[in-house]
């Protein structure tokens, strides 16, 4: 494994095997810098999925099942920093790879473990995917059409409400660690990730400022100033004009007269939006992309992935690039003395990690 830079270098974690959003918290981590050992299961090869997303760690081959193979790994986890786990309840526990029982060898360790439904409650341990943690929360009923809820991908469950909430809650717990030489167990669970991160809308409807039906409200898709138009040649824009001097700029750009419309005057939404999909009709994408590129009036293309990665302005940050020969965005957040890296993963054995780890 090459030297790593980034602001968690010198952290060690191991990350044990599992679908969801593991993978992903441990690449978070290891483009950050921390030393990620992944412990996948023997005869299997889930780096064969989407090779990329392992990007960043040692991999090492072990039957968790079997004595010998299981004493490595604690052997591992008794000189790490951190653990992820996301296994279905019990699972660890049957396996000998518990909280109790890493800590007791680490008492420093960070066991940050993440499911969907929590360890806790009558849901705890009962089956469940992206889609139906996402139903409980709210967040899916808040999202898509008036007729029907959209799928935001597994961007907001598995990935918003478990990964990045697991990788916050493992660095939050290594910092205590740290200042206090005591480790603990972190639980993140989707539905308390995506609940979290739905404070402002839960508390927008509180106060009766935000309508619980969904395309009604102003950044759901209920204002015709923040949606998405079809255009001529079947592609989409996306319009965000949602300040009085961006609305103005896109009803010019769009050939309507000053004052056509009374931006937050909802009586006219209707009216309006029905305007506005004429006219982006009228014309393919890329010509409304060039038409606007010169107006502010927050109107952007709709990106394909494969045309994503080209974008001018993506292209100047480098958001992405092909380390490996694949496209692939690129570590987030940035910093400005220990930069992120996302480097290539590689097999090892667990002497050389224990070799390496000291």
């Amino acid at each position: 494994m090459e030297l790593r830079h980034g602001p968690l270098a010198g952290v060690r974690i191991v990350e044990l095997d599992a679908a969801g959003p593991v993978p992903l918290a441990g690449m978070l981590l290891a483009d950050m810098g921390a030393d990620v050992v992944r412990i996948r299961r023997a005869g299997t090869d889930g780096s064969a999925i989407a090779p990329v997303l392992y990007r960043g760690r040692s991999e090492v081959s072990l039957d968790l099942t079997n004595v010998a193979d299981r004493e490595k790994a604690l052997a591992m986890i008794a000189q790490a920093d951190g653990v992820l786990e996301g296994f279905r309840a019990g699972v660890a526990e049957q396996l000998g790879l518990d909280p109790a029982k890493c800590l007791s060898l680490n008492p420093r360790l960070v066991y940050a473990r993440v499911s969907g439904w929590g360890l806790e409650g009558p849901l705890s341990g009962a089956p469940g995917n992206d889609i139906n943690h996402l139903a409980l929360t709210g967040a899916l009923h808040a999202i898509g059409t008036p007729a029907t809820p959209v799928l935001p991908l597994n961007l907001l469950g598995e990935y918003a409400g478990g990964a990045l909430f697991l990788a916050l809650g493992a660095v939050s717990a290594i910092l205590a660690a740290q200042a206090t030489g005591r480790g603990q167990v972190v639980e993140a669970a989707q539905v308390d990730g995506v609940a979290a991160m739905m404070t402002l809308y839960y508390g927008l409807h509180g106060v009766n400022r935000w309508a619980d039906s969904r395309a009604s409200n102003l950044i759901d898709g209920g204002a015709p100033f923040y949606r998405c138009y079809a255009c001529a040649d079947g592609r989409h824009v996306a319009v965000g004009a949602v300040e009085p001097p961006y609305f103005d700029a896109l009803c010019e750009g769009l050939g309507f007269p000053q004052g056509r419309f009374r931006q937050y005057d909802r009586a006219t939404w209707i009216e309006m939006g029905e305007a506005f999909a004429q006219a982006f009709a009228s014309r393919a994408r890329d010509d409304w992309a060039a038409l606007f590129a010169e107006k502010r009036a927050c109107v952007t293309p709709v990106l394909s992935l494969a045309e994503a990665p080209q974008h001018p302005h993506l292209a100047a940050r480098e958001t992405f690039a092909s380390p490996a020969g694949t496209p692939q965005p690129m570590p987030a957040p940035r910093f400005s003395d220990t930069p992120a890296a996302a480097v290539t993963q590689e097999t090892a054995t667990v002497e050389e990690i224990l070799e390496r780890w000291g």
